[in-house]
């Protein structure tokens, strides 16, 4: 199916009103799609079906899926690597009475963690955007050419909404019995070069999230191998980042259990989580919706080939059938809503934070999603 085509019939459906999701994988070329036949809203509670998940950053609330049973599948190869022109003229400047109103709320978070309420929690805002020209298929090729290493996705669903998004995070990544996550925490302009130096407070909040995800594992997984930090490129944007391997000691893993343990990571809520959830849905006054929750493919099937060696050369025709599980955090994103575009950005507090550092963090932040507008 060539590139058009394939935009133009998700367009189609899109106008049916029919729920679809379109995604692309970090640095990859290929693009595919889930169509749902018909309008029904669909929840797992126990994350066994197979499907596209797409769940909100309040672990209590419902995570809804387009199942595969009830949808049709297709892909193309996307290599267009120009951005389309701009689609808006985008204001830049955000009201005094927005940044008073954050930088109060990080000072409040401060406080907080300065009288032993938590270690970290993180703080966002929502930005609201009008929009002359909504072209939702433009908004989102231009991410796909812009954010080649991100997780790229346009989801829909008519009692939800559509939502767009370019997220540089993995929350989990299971095939058969492997196991890989990522904690990635820290924010900083990208200058040219990946060559730069981080405060001791983004070194912090970076530890705080690798030690959650290691010990909220420890009993599920073995033969664990964590990577050196690193700095790596988001956009216009460089975070820290270590990654997580592993196996998983059942396969038959309650995979249920393992996201009410992971989920929200201390990257997108704080530590403890409890707490720092709370605070978050007494203080931020507004609710995020989807936004730090997660999304991705449940339990796809995917066909492996066996190791080649003299011991098996017979069976190198044959392929081995593994459940697959790919989710991302649901960071760098957008809701599209009565001519608006809802730009959702926040950042980690610690005891270290300054209020001032902290609103221009969400500023740099809400450039990776305005820039495609």
């Amino acid at each position: 199916m060539a590139l058009n085509d394939f935009f133009q019939f998700i367009a189609q459906h899109y106008n049916r009103k029919l729920p679809f999701v379109v995604y692309r994988k970090p640095n990859s070329n290929a693009v595919k799609g889930m169509l749902q036949n018909n309008d029904e809203l669909f929840i797992t509670s126990k994350f066994e079906e197979t499907g596209f998940v797409f769940s909100p950053f309040d672990n209590e609330s419902d995570t809804i899926i387009i199942p595969s049973k009830q949808s049709e599948s297709l892909a193309v190869n996307y290599s267009e690597m120009n951005v389309i022109s701009k689609l808006n003229h985008i204001a830049t400047q955000v009201s005094d009475t927005e940044k008073e109103h954050h930088i109060s709320l990080v000072e409040k978070g401060v406080a907080a963690i300065e009288h032993g309420g938590f270690q970290k929690v993180v703080l966002s805002r929502k930005e609201e955007i009008e929009l002359e020209n909504i072209d939702v298929f433009s908004i989102y090729r231009n991410l796909l050419a812009s954010y080649k290493s991100a997780f790229v996705y346009c989801w829909y669903h008519p009692k939800i909404g559509l939502w767009l998004g370019a997220t540089p995070e993995t929350l989990l990544k299971i095939e058969g019995r492997h196991f890989s996550m990522m904690a990635l925490a820290g924010t900083q302009d990208y200058h040219g070069s990946l060559e730069v130096q981080w405060r001791d407070k983004e070194l912090q909040e970076q530890q705080f999230v690798t030690d959650f995800i290691l010990d909220n594992i420890k009993s599920t997984v073995e033969n664990i191998k964590t990577s050196e930090v690193e700095t790596v490129k988001a956009g216009n944007l460089l975070h820290l980042r270590t990654l997580i391997k592993g196996n998983l000691i059942h396969q038959n893993l309650s995979l249920k259990q393992l996201l009410e343990n992971l989920h929200p990571t201390p990257a997108v809520c704080g530590l403890p989580k409890k707490k720092a959830k709370d605070f978050i849905l007494e203080n931020e006054n507004y609710n995020r919706s989807f936004y730090t929750g997660f999304l991705g493919e449940l339990n796809f099937e995917i066909d492996t080939k066996p190791r080649t060696g003299a011991r098996n050369i017979e069976n190198r025709a044959y392929s081995i059938k593994k459940k697959s599980t790919q989710l991302y955090v649901n960071l760098r994103c957008m809701q599209l809503k009565d001519k608006k575009a809802i730009v959702y950005v926040g950042g980690g507090i610690t005891a270290t934070s300054k209020p001032e550092q902290e609103w221009e963090e969400t500023v740099s932040k809400s450039k990776v999603v305005k820039n495609v507008l």
